[in-house]
Formats: structure tokens, sequence, C-alpha cells
């Protein structure tokens, strides 16, 4: 499965790839600073995760997440933010994110998702070789 994650800090990046290399069957594919790398990577990468922080240099997660759904509606996008009100998860809803998790709460929910997404791939690959 490959995996993009996207934050302006270089702590919760670490934490993320420390976390995803658990996963064997994980491929960190990019790792990116701000909303126009990150656009760019989702576009060019096409992963099967993004793992996108709302608040970013250049695009905002939520433009990114909007930018990329017009051309690309199979990756899963979890928006990852300290600004989990209400509000900013509907912001991010209507743009297309499949999850919208607080990163002060949620990072097992992170973990949660992942072996959700691997349990599906693994069967998927059983149904297509038996």
């Amino acid at each position: 499965m490959k995996v993009l994650i996207a934050d302006d800090s270089e702590l919760i990046l670490d934490t993320l790839q420390e976390m995803l290399s658990c996963y064997g069957q994980t491929e960190i594919v990019s790792s990116c600073h701000n909303g126009t790398d990150t656009l760019n990577a989702i576009q060019t990468l096409k992963p099967d995760l993004a793992i996108v922080d709302l608040k970013m240099p250049g695009l905002t997660g939520l433009e990114v997440l909007s930018e990329s759904r017009k051309e690309n509606k199979t990756t899963i996008f979890i928006i990852f933010t300290f600004f989990s009100s209400d509000y900013y998860r509907q912001l991010a809803i209507e743009a297309g994110a499949d999850y919208f998790f607080s990163k002060e709460d949620d990072f097992g929910k992170i973990a949660e998702v992942v072996e959700e997404m691997l349990k599906k791939e693994e069967k998927l690959k059983e149904i297509i070789y038996n």
C-alpha cells in the first residue's frame, strides 16, 4: 500500500513514518512539508492513502484535498490536525475527506485505518488469486 504523508512539522512526519514502518506492506512514497508539493506528489504518485495536515504553507490541506478529488477519487484521505473543531471537520467532509482526526487524540485511529485497508487489500488478493 502506497502512503503519502504531509505535515509542516518534522516531529509529526517522523512520528507518522515510525508508526507506519511497523507495517511491512506499507511504502511511504512521499513526505511533504507544504501543500503545493503535496498536491503535486498526490497527482504524480497516486497513493492509496494520504495523511494530510489541515494547515500547511502554500496550499492548505483542504485545498489539496479539493483539487485532488477533481481527478482522484480512489485515494483515501485523512485530514490530520490540531484544529479539530466541528467547523473544520465539516469543511473537510465537504471537500471529500474520508477521515478527520485530531493530532492530540487520534494517532491510534490512523493505525486502525491502515490495518483496515491492509485487510481489504489482502482479501482482494485472495479473491483474485483463488
